[in-house]
C-alpha cells in the first residue's frame, strides 16, 4: 500500500513541487492538501486527482494521511505541527523559522504521542553534505562566517539551514574562535547576525534560489565550502527519501541527515 500524504503550503513553490513529486511516485500518494486562504475547497480547482481531499480548515479536517509534509510559513507551521501529531501524523516540516522553544516543545510532544517527526532546514543533499563538512572542518578552524543567500521572496532571514549550520560549527569546535574586543559597526549590522559566535550574513535578491558559503580562516590559509540549488526540484529527492524513512525515527529529529 503508498504511503498517503498530505501536503500544508502546497500553492507555494516548494508544495507544488511536492505534490507533483508525490503524484509521480507510485510508493506515495496525495491523499490531502492544505492552506487556511483557499476560497474553495474542489481539488478540480486546483489541478488536483478527484480523490485529493482538499481543506482549508484544521478544525474541520478528517483525513486518513499518515505522512504530513508541511511547507506553509513560519506563523502556521508550528500549529500544523502540532495537529499533525496530536491527530496520529508524521510532520516532516520543511518551512524554516521555529524557534529553539518551537522545536522543544514539539520533541516533547512527539514523545508524549509515540510519534515520531522531522524538521528538515534543507532537503538538497547538496546542503546536508556542506553541514557534515562544516562540523568536520570546525575542529580545526574554529573561526568561521556564513553566507546564505537566497531568492527575493524568503520572508525569514537567516535560513534555517544557516541557523543550522552554525549549530553544527559550534558543535565541532574544539576551541573557541577569536574574538575581537569592542568591535566598531559604523552601521549597525554590517557584521551580521552572531550565533553560537558564527556570523551569519543573509542576502535576499531576485534569480537565486537557495545557495550557501562557509569561510572558515586560520593562520595564513582559509578554506571556503559552498553549495547551490539551481532548481526546487533538487529539493525533492530529499523530500521522498524523508516521507519513506522518517517512521524509522523514534521522536521527533532536526536534519534529513537523521533518515539518510
Amino acid at each position: 500500500m503508498p504511503t498517503t500524504v498530505l501536503v500544508a503550503g502546497f500553492r507555494g513553490s516548494m508544495g507544488q513541487k511536492a505534490t507533483a513529486m508525490i503524484k509521480r511516485d507510485p510508493e506515495l500518494e496525495l491523499a490531502a492538501v492544505y492552506s487556511p486562504h483557499l476560497e474553495t475547497t474542489d481539488p478540480a480547482a486546483y489541478d488536483l486527482p478527484a480523490t485529493t481531499q482538499v481543506f482549508n480548515q484544521l478544525s474541520a479536517m478528517d483525513t486518513p494521511a499518515q505522512v504530513w509534509v508541511d511547507f506553509s510559513t513560519p506563523a502556521g507551521a508550528f500549529e500544523n505541527a502540532q495537529f499533525a501529531l496530536e491527530h496520529g501524523m508524521t510532520p516532516i516540516i520543511g518551512t524554516s523559522g521555529l524557534s529553539d522553544d518551537q522545536v522543544a516543545q514539539l520533541t516533547k510532544l512527539a514523545k508524549e504521542q509515540h510519534q515520531a517527526g522531522l524538521l528538515v532546514p534543507n532537503f538538497g543533499l547538496s546542503a546536508v553534505l556542506l553541514m557534515q563538512f562544516a562540523k568536520q572542518a570546525a575542529q580545526y578552524f574554529p573561526d568561521a562566517e556564513i553566507i546564505e543567500m537566497h531568492h527575493a521572496d524568503k520572508k525569514d532571514s537567516p535560513s534555517g539551514t544557516a541557523v543550522n549550520t552554525a549549530k553544527m560549527i559550534a558543535a565541532g569546535r574544539k576551541q573557541a574562535p577569536e574574538t575581537v574586543e569592542n568591535p566598531v559597526e559604523t552601521i549597525p549590522g554590517a557584521r551580521g547576525a552572531n550565533y553560537e559566535d558564527v556570523p551569519i550574513h543573509a542576502v535576499r535578491l531576485p534569480g537565486y534560489v537557495a545557495h550557501e558559503q562557509v569561510l572558515f580562516g586560520g593562520p595564513g590559509e582559509a578554506l571556503t565550502i559552498r553549495q547551490d540549488s539551481f532548481d526546487r526540484e533538487s529539493f525533492m529527492h530529499g523530500l521522498n527519501i524523508a516521507i519513506k524513512q522518517v517512521n524509522r525515527l523514534k521522536g521527533f529529529a532536526v536534519g534529513l541527515e537523521n533518515v539518510l
